[in-house]
């Protein structure tokens, strides 16, 4: 059994967005953490405190998530330009563009084997894009407003969503349907994960609320109201016995989820969080906000080593075996109310200053952003020049101290290839393809381009007329109901009237 030992500490600040840091994640293969901003740029940070930082640019909007790939070589991102970017972590800062939505993409996320990625968007719907082809696979449509989070399960055989119409639904990636729906917020209902074992799932909401519900039963495990303002992201711990919490309140908590009870309250951030992470091994994890500063802190509170936990539960016939989907009952909203607990509260934790790393810009003069076009993206160019991988464990600094202009390419150090110093070369001359071929995909990539177009139309015009059908529906119901009750009334009036005569 886990037990307290030291109170969580902050361990460094990362210093480089101009604006508020909306996501982050750890990189699990190497010492790097990934965040985006409302600055429109991705950054990745080297926990070695001497290394540089990396800023990319490419997205035209606010930029709305972030995560690393369960290999750590490709980070994908989401933002408000109705775009998602997988990015090659190099030097370069070569992006695949996917599109597919028609509205703002608020969050992405990788399956745990890394072969496909579930996007949640404000056009209603969530997708399931294919990494190995690039592609848009297929769509999940039932939710009726905005959808603000989508997650798949540890097996990835579910996907859970959660958005604006203030339901989180559960859906089986095999048959492409919601089997479930969990209706009871008063809010919008703004993050949904599952726990590592993918036996339950935690949701948050605009009320200030979070909930843990067992999907095989489909009863309220757990339900937290510590916050004083909306919970805009969480984070389960590796272990599944702790669970991080930013809010807009200002403040980070972290509850003992098998004492059932919050254990910190941090402080740290200038105003909202609005996004925390884990580590892969749960011993640091980092919060980011409004104030746009990403604060790294040393978990502190168990002293088991969980990568030596989770290695030694891999190796065991698991003895809480993910649920089969026959398993999942009721399909329909089951209401519970709202559990009290005792609450604890640790003292404020002091920040320390430490100094920020220098930041090299990878500008677009840097990068090769393929566009890829209903989902289909071009690979990447055979021949890279200058990907300089970003592992802090090689040498970042064997060419040259660098440059913090992402236009000056000549001064970015890393290694390049013989007789490439510093060029940019066309997509066909990297590529090595021929000019003739080159311009027959660029004619096809235009008319999937039309082809795009005219799909997000009639997408977009299904939806209208979906929510128009129902109104008219409701409408029609009530004018029925309306009509039944003046029956009424007249048959009642007539059988008064008549009454008398009988009598006679």
């Amino acid at each position: 059994m886990a037990s307290v030992m030291e109170d969580p500490t902050l361990e460094r600040h990362f210093k480089g967005h101009k604006d508020a840091v909306t996501c982050a994640d750890f990189n699990s293969k190497h010492k790097q953490l990934a965040s985006g901003s409302a600055d429109k740029t991705l950054m990745i940070w080297n926990l070695n405190p001497k290394a540089r930082a990396f800023r990319f640019f490419g997205h035209k909007d606010v930029i709305t998530g972030v995560q690393f790939s369960p290999a750590g070589d490709l980070v994908v991102s989401a933002s408000q330009d109705k775009t998602v970017r997988l990015w090659t972590p190099s030097i370069k800062g070569e992006s695949m563009v996917f599109k597919a939505h028609t509205a703002t993409v608020r969050s992405v996320s990788f399956s745990h084997d890394g072969q496909r990625l579930v996007t949640a968007s404000d056009d209603k719907s969530v997708k399931v894009w294919s990494v190995h082809r690039q592609r848009f696979v297929y769509s999940l449509n039932q939710h009726t407003n905005w959808v603000r989070c989508a997650r798949f399960s540890p097996d990835s055989r579910l996907i859970a969503s959660c958005g604006d119409d203030r339901t989180v639904r559960l859906w089986d990636t095999s048959t492409k349907q919601c089997i479930n729906c969990f209706t009871e917020y008063g809010g919008s209902a703004t993050f949904v994960d599952f726990n590592t074992s993918g036996t339950c799932i935690a949701s948050s909401g605009a009320d200030n609320t979070l909930k843990i519900w067992d999907i095989r039963t489909n009863k309220l495990l757990q339900h937290y109201q510590v916050h004083s303002a909306g919970i805009n992201c969480f984070s389960f711990h590796p272990s599944g016995n702790y669970l991080i919490s930013g809010s807009s309140d200002s403040t980070v908590k972290i509850l003992d989820l098998l004492e059932g009870r919050l254990i910190y309250t941090l402080h740290g951030h200038k105003g909202p969080v609005l996004t925390v992470a884990f580590s892969r091994g749960g011993d640091f994890f980092a919060s980011g906000g409004c104030d746009a500063q990403v604060l790294m802190w040393k978990t502190n509170f168990d002293y088991f080593d969980y990568r030596e936990v989770l290695s030694r539960h891999s190796q065991r016939v698991t003895p809480d075996p993910p649920p089969h989907l026959t398993d999942i009952y009721p399909r329909g909203p089951h209401l519970h109310s709202a559990q009290s607990g005792a609450i604890e509260i640790s003292p404020m934790v002091a920040d320390t200053q430490t100094t920020a790393p220098a930041v090299i810009e990878v500008g677009q003069a840097l990068y090769t952003a393929t566009t890829a076009v209903n989902g289909h993206a071009n690979n990447l160019p055979a021949r890279r020049i200058a990907s300089t991988s970003l592992n802090p464990n090689e040498d970042c600094h064997s060419s040259g101290q660098g440059s913090t202009s992402g236009s000056q390419s000549g001064q970015m150090g890393g290694r390049r290839e013989e007789g490439e110093q510093g060029m940019t070369y066309p997509l066909e001359m990297r590529s090595d393809l021929p000019m003739n071929f080159s311009s027959t995909l660029e004619r096809i990539v235009q008319q999937l381009d039309v082809l795009t177009q005219t799909v997000s139309v009639l997408e977009e015009r299904l939806t209208l007329t979906e929510d128009k059908l129902k109104e008219c529906l409701f409408n029609q119901s009530q004018i029925l109901l309306q009509v039944r009750g003046e029956e009424r009334v007249e048959e009642e009036r007539e059988g008064e009237s008549g009454s008398p005569v009988a009598s006679a």
